[in-house]
């Protein structure tokens, strides 16, 4: 019952090259930094990953990016991230983009074993009727592009079939967490992580504060400790290092 992993490099060190990864976090909120940076020390290549977007340009998982460690994304968002955007039009990365609320539900359902679902998001565009570039040519032309859908009518209204997510691994924060691997996770922070540790056979938790079992009040567990198989306390530096996306002060 005892999940803890003395270190972050222990607990990534089997990763292997060509490894699927859910990883948790949106912007700089809730991403697993310490346990990515161990990630890229060990030097695991061909990763497929799933997260809402790819990090930053030097942050997250932006530096297995830059590295060329990744090689397909699931995600929703590109954002000011110009080396995403960079390797996604050039060629050397496959994108599979998909709405951000589906996306949750995909990583979601996995966890709960539901191999698909169905939902209106992206009916009548290329979500559902294919035709979105996967991965372009050197010369700009699309190489792989989205396969169709299959689209059905419920009560009168139309729905797109959606398969789930499971990843070989998952990586995630959490503000607090015990020895078996319950967590709770602090304000937005809960943003994807919930979703990405249901969703990975290996759960590996990054953890600010690491308590004892029964410590942590039952009704405040965000992610029951089923879910995760390791966690990694965090040291006290290293969980204040956190990153501010746009610092915005008021002046006058």
């Amino acid at each position: 019952m005892d999940k803890e992993v003395a270190t972050a490099a222990e607990a990534v060190a089997d990763i292997p090259d060509g490894a699927t990864l859910a990883v948790g976090g949106f912007g700089l909120t809730g991403v697993p930094n310490v346990l990515i940076q161990a990630l890229y020390d060990q030097g695991a290549r061909g990763l497929g990953v799933v997260s809402n977007n790819c990090g930053v340009d030097g942050g997250g998982l932006g530096i297995l990016l830059a590295a060329g460690r990744i090689t397909r994304v699931t995600g929703s968002y590109v954002g000011d991230n110009k080396e995403f955007a960079r390797r996604y039009l050039s060629g050397e990365l496959e994108v599979q983009l998909t709405p951000q609320g589906t996306l949750a539900e995909r990583l979601r359902a996995g966890g709960c074993g539901i191999p698909a679902f169905f939902t209106p998001a992206g009916v009548g565009t290329p979500v559902a009727e294919g035709g979105l570039p996967w991965r372009y040519a050197a010369d700009g032309s699309v190489a792989v592009a989205s396969p169709p859908k299959e689209v059905r009518a419920f009560d009168g209204r139309e729905y797109v079939l959606e398969r789930a997510l499971r990843t070989d691994f998952a990586l995630v924060r959490a503000a607090r967490g015990d020895r078996h691997g319950n967590l709770v996770f602090a304000k937005a922070a809960r943003n994807f992580n919930p979703l990405a540790a249901m969703a990975g056979r290996i759960t590996i938790a990054e953890v600010e504060e690491l308590v004892e079992p029964g410590e942590l009040d039952p009704d405040a567990v965000h992610l029951p400790g089923v879910f995760v198989q390791r966690v990694v306390a965090l040291t006290p530096e290293q969980a204040a290092a956190k990153g501010i996306e746009r610092r915005t002060v008021r002046t006058g």
